[in-house]
């Protein structure tokens, strides 16, 4: 490697070759380096990264794993990794050879991490260590499979936070209802809650609906598409998974609403944002509405638990409920088991009635049971037949 002096200016450059993943030779310039010693490290550096080697810095691994990563996730999926990577992560790793990184420096970068706090000055959530941990461990498993590198020592380390399970909270239809006429004054708001309340749809999936989502002779709105503000911009995704490509049947009673609320929308095209909103505004309407109809103030998301709810208390099953929100029907039973009535008694219940009706029909019987008492022990297992 060499460097030279720019007799121009007096800066430092380096000029090589090197081969790149084609197998094709190339050649690079790079100018305007104070001294020398930085342009041989930059070259360095450069050449680590082409020849994918796990003692560049870990500065520049993330370069890379920018390049490899970033193209294959939604733009809102790789900003919320962007972020924890810049603030979290770079700052106590940066200037670190990638391959001498230890387990006992990430327990190290734990202790400094769990004395940060958020803008109201409390301790990070244990999720939340969760997610930044999670992101650090993905960066050393994608240098391990990758870039060469031997061990994940965020692995060795282990996690420092936590996934903690909410308390899913919802309102009733009765509280619902109280709500909705209190947002009745606005029509925007009060058609936007509307949808997501009888439909269970994302916020996204609201805010990215146009007037051709909607098929109401078949009473159907296609959920194809999802809305986001990002960096000041109007952004169109696919939405969160493949199960939430969907169509949904909407009641009657909502049909007719949403023709109303479409017809007021002077000269609006066919593909064209019907809800030219922001979440901010939603989460504003929210507090008002809540407030003046008496009710607990619940997460604009919380609308999507109420209408699944709602039809567990209704008595759909599970897979049936996951159809209709998107959702693959373990994460449905797993996260709302609370919410389906009595199920454990009735599986024992149903079962009582199935030996009781295996004694009747084969006579294995040890003991004289009458007909009345057989009626009876049925009765008291919940039998309606």
């Amino acid at each position: 490697m060499a460097a030279f002096k720019d007799k121009n200016n007096g800066s430092w450059y380096v000029q090589f070759r090197y081969v790149d993943w084609k197998g094709e030779r190339q050649q690079k310039l790079k100018r305007g380096f104070k001294t020398k010693h930085e342009a041989l490290d930059w070259e360095r550096e450069f050449l680590m990264q082409k020849k994918s080697d796990p003692n560049m810095t870990f500065e520049s691994f993330v370069k890379l794993y920018e390049k490899d990563v970033k193209p294959r996730l939604k733009l809102n999926t790789w900003l919320s990794k962007e972020s924890v990577i810049q603030q979290k992560i770079l700052p106590y790793f940066a200037k670190r050879k990638l391959s001498e990184i230890t387990a006992k420096n990430v327990i190290d970068w734990q202790n400094e991490i769990r004395l940060l706090t958020d803008s109201k000055g409390e301790p990070y959530s244990p999720t939340y260590l969760k997610t930044i941990h999670n992101q650090l461990s993905c960066l050393f498993n994608h240098a391990v499979k990758y870039y060469g590198l031997t061990t994940n020592p965020a692995a060795k380390a282990g996690n420092m936070g936590k996934e903690e399970r909410r308390d899913i909270i919802f309102w009733t239809s009765e509280e619902y209802k109280k709500f909705s006429e209190a947002v009745m004054d606005k029509s925007l708001s009060f058609y936007a809650f509307e949808m997501l309340y009888w439909c269970g749809i994302r916020v996204g999936e609201l805010l990215a609906l146009t007037p051709a989502d909607f098929d109401f002779e078949r009473q159907t709105v296609t959920i194809n598409k999802s809305y986001q503000r990002l960096k000041g911009r109007d952004v169109i995704t696919s939405p969160k998974t493949v199960k939430s490509n969907r169509t949904i049947k909407m009641p009657k009673f909502l049909c007719e609403e949403m023709q109303d609320y479409i017809r007021m929308l002077y000269d609006i095209g066919k593909n064209e944002r019907i809800f030219q909103i922001t979440k901010s505004y939603l989460h504003h309407e929210m507090d008002r509405g809540a407030k003046a109809a008496g009710v607990k103030r619940i997460r604009i998301h919380d609308l999507r638990h109420s209408h699944i709810s709602l039809l567990i208390e209704m008595g759909f099953s599970a897979l049936a409920i996951a159809d209709r929100v998107g959702h693959e029907s373990i994460d449905i039973t797993y996260r709302y088991a609370h919410l389906f009535p009595n199920k454990q008694t009735e599986m024992a219940n149903r079962l009582d009635v199935e030996r009781i009706t295996d004694i009747v029909l084969t006579g294995n019987i040890e003991e004289e049971i009458s007909v009345d008492q057989i009626k009876k022990d049925a009765e008291d297992a919940g039998y309606k037949g």
